[in-house]
């Protein structure tokens, strides 16, 4: 690729056109002899932000094409070659999906540094029988979220509730979370409070339970969230600030003035981002570290 040889800028793609971007930086490993990142990779930056889009979506990959009865596979790619990324550049890979056929959908991708387009191209898919690999029709169920996600439609339903009302579909979430991934006893995971507590649960569009967390009261005025798990495939996308919210807002209009919680240490971050703030120094809950952090609500 000659990057000095750019395209007519009338036909490329803009940032706008785009509602999701993957954030990747150059790596290394993937710069060529000419110090400029080998043209295959871009098709990786590809691959490697529609696997973001997904996630956007609210769509764990595997289990949702197994619910579907079928799955995608690539039918064609094609890449323009507009500028040449660097090594240790910060690049921002747009996402969109342009069209939905019979047993085909077609997804634009673009590679932006900064407002700058330096490649684009298309991914057409054929939905398929995962094992004969022979053509089916697109699931009206995936075809509406697709194009539901390009009209700025809400991707997650949010739902806020008694044990009895969501913890059949709750309780599997923590399970999966606490006690088989993070071995936290389940003697120690699964207590009383339960039955009193207010409970979250986020499902994506297709009815599956992604992430949820409890609301109690710690003293009067001040509530506490506990709980809080997000299935792994959902981690990074806004699944648990969304179950994060409804609890807050549920705590404002029961009155309560602030809101704790126990941050396990590398979740601290995420709950910081929220305008939660540590107090106290660290200590160990169910041998995991955590942290005491307050907001106001």
């Amino acid at each position: 690729m000659n990057p000095s040889a750019r395209k007519d800028t009338s036909a490329m793609p803009q940032r706008n056109d785009f509602r999701f971007f993957e954030r990747l930086r150059v790596r290394w490993a993937e710069i060529d002899a000419q110090h400029i990142v080998f043209n295959g990779h871009y098709l990786t930056y590809f691959d490697t932000a529609v696997g973001g889009y997904w996630r956007a979506l609210a769509l764990p990959y595997a289990p949702t094409m197994q619910a579907l009865d079928g799955d995608l596979f690539v039918r064609k790619a094609t890449l323009e070659y507009l500028d040449a990324a660097r090594y240790d550049e910060l690049l921002d890979v747009g996402v969109r999906c342009e069209r939905v056929g019979t047993s085909s959908m077609t997804l634009h991708c673009a590679v932006f540094r900064g407002a700058d387009c330096l490649v684009h191209g298309e991914l057409i898919y054929v939905f398929a029988d995962a094992i004969q690999r022979t053509s089916k029709p697109v699931p009206q169920a995936l075809r509406d979220l697709l194009l539901g996600y390009e009209k700025g439609e809400a991707m997650l339903q949010l739902r806020v509730g008694s044990w009895a009302e969501l913890g059949a579909e709750a309780g599997p979430i923590r399970q999966t979370v606490f006690v088989d991934e993070q071995k936290i006893p389940a003697e120690m995971e699964w207590d009383s409070a339960d039955e009193s507590c207010l409970h979250a649960l986020a499902r994506n569009r297709l009815g599956r339970p992604l992430a949820t967390g409890r609301l109690l009261e710690h003293v009067p005025g001040v509530a506490k969230i506990g709980r809080m798990a997000v299935i792994p495939a959902l981690r990074g996308s806004r699944v648990g600030r969304e179950v994060l919210e409804a609890l807050m807002r549920a705590g404002r209009e029961r009155g309560y003035r602030e809101v704790l919680l126990h941050a396990q240490l590398s979740a601290e971050g995420f709950y910081a981002r929220a305008g939660f703030q540590r107090r106290g120094p660290v200590f160990e809950e169910a041998g995991i570290e955590h942290v005491e952090m307050v907001r106001a609500l």
